[in-house]
């Protein structure tokens, strides 16, 4: 099976629409979400809606940190994600809402393991974004792969049965074999606010069969997604920062 993985959507319409045209094209025969649906971006509405129109359809998605946020005012955030915040619960529906909350934290699918953030624990949010916070949360479950987003940087780590852990940048468009030698965690890009330094959404392919992971960047709209945040109010930063890939 091909599953199409997309996380860190961010409420950016142009770039959802890019990636899921550009896995129908693929092959996708599903989608998992992983989290981040709303903040940042300007059309919250939109994204939530055409997430929960895939996941009637079969698709899975998970809660991430900003979609907590939505229900959840303690919830850490920056300063300019709290302006964005507090103008995304001022749009967002009872429905949509009530999906947000009702996210799970994590799913497991044979030997996978899907999460927003971390492993470890539910509600911490802890960034995987070095060798030895991958190192902690491939101790934390005996999953086979594991796969994350968060961080909005893609990278991929596999650790061995006496711990010796890799890691590498996945290029894009390139396969990664998981080899059962080790076990993995991959984490992805994002697909509405990547910050690798390349402004293209970013989202994976999982090949369950082959058992290998392609990690793929995609050209979309971002002036007119950068035009809407303005329009919106929305801090400046949040427009800028797009066409650097920051």
């Amino acid at each position: 099976m091909l599953i199409a993985l997309m996380a860190d959507i961010h409420a950016n319409r142009e770039a959802l629409e890019a990636c899921l045209r550009d896995a129908k094209g693929k092959g996708a025969a599903k989608i998992v979400f992983l989290g981040d649906y709303v903040g940042y971006g300007a059309d919250p509405v939109w994204v939530v809606d055409r997430v929960m129109d895939h996941v009637a359809r079969g698709a899975s998605a998970l809660m991430g940190n900003h979609d907590n946020a939505v229900s959840d005012l303690r919830d850490s955030l920056t300063a300019d994600a709290q302006m964005a915040m507090a103008w995304t619960r001022g749009r967002l529906g009872s429905e949509a809402r009530e999906f947000l909350a009702g996210l799970p934290m994590r799913i497991e699918d044979e030997t996978r393991l899907y999460v927003h953030a971390n492993v470890q624990t539910d509600r911490r949010w802890l960034y995987i974004d070095d060798r030895n916070a991958a190192t902690r949360a491939l101790h934390a479950r005996q999953a086979q792969a594991v796969f994350c987003g968060h961080v909005h940087i893609p990278a991929i780590y596999g650790i061995t049965a006496t711990d010796k852990i890799v890691s590498f940048k996945p290029v894009s468009d390139v396969p990664v074999p998981l080899s059962p030698q080790r076990r993995w965690l991959a984490v992805l890009g994002a697909v509405g606010q990547p910050r690798d330094g390349n402004p293209s959404a970013s989202y994976a392919l999982l090949d369950t069969k082959k058992s290998e992971i392609t990690y793929l960047r995609v050209p979309y709209d971002i002036e007119a997604t950068i035009l809407k945040i303005r329009n919106a109010g929305l801090p400046e930063s949040l427009a800028d920062r797009l066409r650097k890939g920051q």
